[in-house]
């Protein structure tokens, strides 16, 4: 699968809110790096930590714009509430074998009503 599909795959799976679904999107070894966070190292890890954001927030993802180069996929992405941000997507094999996201933590803490950490 090319990482176009599969980024595109990885936005339906993520819109439903079905962590199962995009947790087998990645290489068990995958890392994802949100840079507003740590960095989320294997499959059975970021499964939890999709699990985890979905049950905080109710996320939305709209492509703006998806690319590809190679083995990676760029997507820009908006949300209904404003929030913008873009990821960068390596696929290998039709895994994603990385992934780091760039948006605005604090507009998104906000935006949802979820407590701000403290400094």
């Amino acid at each position: 699968m090319r990482p176009k599909t599969r980024v595109a795959a990885w936005v339906e799976a993520f819109n439903r809110g079905d962590a199962d679904a995009l947790a087998a999107m990645y290489h068990t070894d995958a890392v994802n790096h949100q840079v507003a966070e740590s960095p989320v190292e294997g499959r059975e890890a970021i499964h939890a930590m999709f699990a985890r954001e979905f049950a905080a927030a109710e996320m939305v993802c709209l492509v703006e714009n998806l690319f590809e180069d190679g083995e990676w996929a760029i997507l820009e992405w908006r949300d209904p509430l404003g929030l913008r941000g873009c990821g960068f997507f390596r696929v290998v094999g039709g895994l994603i074998v990385f992934q780091r996201g760039y948006w605005d933590k604090l507009s998104f803490l906000r935006q949802h009503g979820l407590p701000i950490p403290p400094n």
